[in-house]
């Protein structure tokens, strides 16, 4: 159950601070887009490269080992799995192919491709291994990755505060077309801070149960649904009395409707390290449409 409260959703490191914290919330959030978005007909080098990147960034930023050794080991132990499973799978394409050269012929000309890269065919064992297939492990393990990994990056280092306001300030312009953008960025800075709360109420109720030494044998099927069953009220009973325990905080604080009633969460600064990370950004998509390209 410890691992619940090492999930980064609503997690942000506050010591130490890195440059990764100094950027601006805005311009995270487009190198966040970014790393989603670039694997998508993106060639197998530069779906690895992202890999790499994110790794070389949460080494440059020095980023505590603590912080990240339980995402990211669960992260390449999944991202393992999917690549030896994928490699092997089958492709789902029948290839068919014919001799150029007659099967009598003297001299065999040197094949310049070849679609089956590993072929095992022995007893019963049957693997291969086709570039077809090679192509959808590297995609299916790096994308995980890459899209876990780097929420994960951006969470750690972005505030829940600093989220909101740059969503809002991105947001902006919807006003005109009466779209709730400060409902919408409240309701996301508190689901944020609530969400650890849930994680770690379950954490507890489930640690309450397993501490009682139940034995579940003698309980049956029945008994144990109904303690389990018991559990999840409590469980909705203690979250129902945490959000308004909230809602009365807020109240207390004079809070009414988000737009009688505006909060400054955060103040948004564009600096010389910010520039600089949108100047790179710019060089990131021109490399992925020249060189990064499925059929570049």
């Amino acid at each position: 159950m410890d691992l619940l409260r090492s999930l980064p959703i609503g997690l942000y490191l506050e010591q130490p601070i890195t440059w990764l914290h100094r950027l601006d919330p805005r311009v995270k959030l487009g190198w966040l887009l970014s790393f989603l978005l670039a694997p998508v007909l993106a060639s197998a080098s530069w779906k690895l490269s992202l890999v790499a990147l994110l790794v070389l960034i949460s080494v440059l930023a020095r980023i505590p080992w603590r912080a990240l050794k339980q995402q990211m080991g669960w992260l390449l132990l999944i991202g393992s799995i999917i690549f030896v499973v994928g490699i092997f799978a089958p492709d789902s394409i029948n290839v068919t192919h014919q001799l150029r050269s007659p099967p009598d012929a003297a001299v065999e000309f040197p094949q310049p491709y070849q679609y089956v890269s590993f072929k095992i065919d022995s007893g019963f064992i049957h693997l291969k291994v086709t570039k077809k297939s090679l192509d959808n492990a590297i995609y299916a393990s790096t994308l995980i990755f890459t899209s876990v990994y780097s929420v994960t990056v951006y969470l750690l280092t972005t505030s829940p505060e600093e989220v909101t306001t740059g969503l809002d300030n991105l947001m902006a312009p919807l006003r005109r077309y009466n779209v709730p953008v400060t409902e919408i960025t409240l309701t996301l800075t508190l689901a944020l801070r609530f969400i650890p709360l849930v994680l770690e109420e379950i954490q507890n109720l489930v640690r309450s149960v397993y501490t009682r030494a139940i034995d579940w044998q003698k309980l049956g099927l029945k008994n144990s649904a109904k303690v389990w069953l018991t559990v999840a009220e409590k469980a909705i009973e203690n979250l129902l009395v945490r959000a308004e325990q909230i809602a009365i905080a807020m109240q207390a604080r004079g809070f009414t409707t988000p737009n009688t009633h505006h909060v400054e969460w955060h103040q948004l600064k564009l600096g010389t390290t910010d520039f600089l990370a949108i100047a790179i950004l710019f060089v990131f998509w021109a490399a992925r449409i020249v060189v990064g390209g499925q059929y570049a």
